[in-house]
């Protein structure tokens, strides 16, 4: 968590600093619309976080091809190191009751399932983030709009990019294992 809110601390730094010292306005309005784009694009995600989060699981079945990773996507990852950085990505599935930072019962089949599930509803709320996170757009009223607004959206889109990224990295394992589990109880 530390690292992500580094990230986000910086770059609004740089987003003010470059719009203060191109004139963009006055200082104190680009200070107060960095802040504004940060606080909102932290609670239309999290605002996104808690209506999935409160959706039903059923919503979300463990195989459901809307959350299939094909094996070009697992080369991909395989590719980008996902294993060696997966880690420092911020995960916040603790506070809406289910931790996602590691697998506490691999030989639990109900328990697997659930992380499935989890999984699922993370990609999807991230998902949604990424286009949500452009709204702030819409609520600065000047050239602020496209230099601090959309900077902020788009450092919001890299940070929703990787946890997406992770949690399709970490499903196809998932799945595996509940394959494995589900053959050795005999249960198909």
């Amino acid at each position: 968590m530390k690292l992500y809110l580094t990230v986000i601390g910086i770059a609004a730094s740089i987003i003010a600093a470059v719009n203060i010292a191109l004139g963009t306005g006055a200082w104190y309005y680009i200070i107060a619309v960095t802040v504004w784009c940060v606080a909102l694009q932290f609670a239309i995600d999290g605002s996104i976080a808690i209506i999935i989060k409160l959706t039903p699981d059923r919503w979300y079945k463990i195989d459901s091809p809307a959350y299939r990773v094909s094996k070009r996507e697992v080369d991909l990852y395989l590719r980008l190191g996902v294993r060696r950085w997966k880690d420092k990505v911020w995960e916040l599935g603790g506070i809406g009751g289910f931790s996602k930072r590691a697998l506490l019962e691999p030989n639990n089949p109900a328990y697997i399932e659930k992380f499935i599930i989890e999984c699922h509803k993370g990609v999807l709320t991230h998902r949604l983030s990424y286009p949500a996170g452009f709204l702030a757009m819409l609520t600065v009223w000047s050239v602020c709009s496209f230099t601090v607004a959309l900077p902020v959206a788009l450092v919001n889109l890299y940070l929703n990019i990787l946890p997406t990224v992770v949690l399709r990295y970490n499903t196809p394992k998932l799945q595996s294992a509940l394959k494995r589990l589900r053959n050795r109880q005999g249960v198909i």
